[in-house]
């Protein structure tokens, strides 16, 4: 049911992309309990001039590596859940790619069930 919407800058190669991908959908279904199998994910890539992710918001000291994740899922889960998300995330990359957990930008977005239809003009989760 989530689907995943990953933006970073251009320049990284298919591989690092799709390793991001596989940490992505690793924590979805470890942390989130989402099922197996249930992988949607799109990843873009913009030209840096295209891309703005703030050097200093909060402190935090991003790089022009920064990587946003947003996961778009079905209402309910807990906080605790969603930091164990963060957190399997933000070192599965570091520890795949690299990545600095600094770099690392999530944003959750919770819809009710009956806001899915997975194909053939039905909603399937609807009650």
């Amino acid at each position: 049911m989530p689907l995943a919407r990953i933006d970073l800058v251009q320049g990284k190669s298919a591989e690092y992309r799709r390793a991001i991908g596989e940490v992505v959908y690793d924590a979805m279904t470890e942390a989130l309990m989402v099922p197996k199998d249930d992988r949607f994910q799109v990843t873009n890539e913009h030209p840096a001039e295209n891309f703005v992710a703030d050097e200093n918001y909060l402190g935090i000291k991003r790089t022009g590596d920064c990587v946003i994740i947003q996961l778009m899922l079905n209402a309910g889960r807990t906080v605790e859940a969603k930091q164990a998300f963060y957190k399997a995330v933000a070192d599965g990359l570091h520890e795949h790619l690299g990545l600095r957990r600094a770099d690392v930008f999530i944003s959750l977005v919770e819809v009710p069930k009956e806001n899915w239809s997975f194909g053939n003009g039905e909603a399937q989760y609807a009650t």
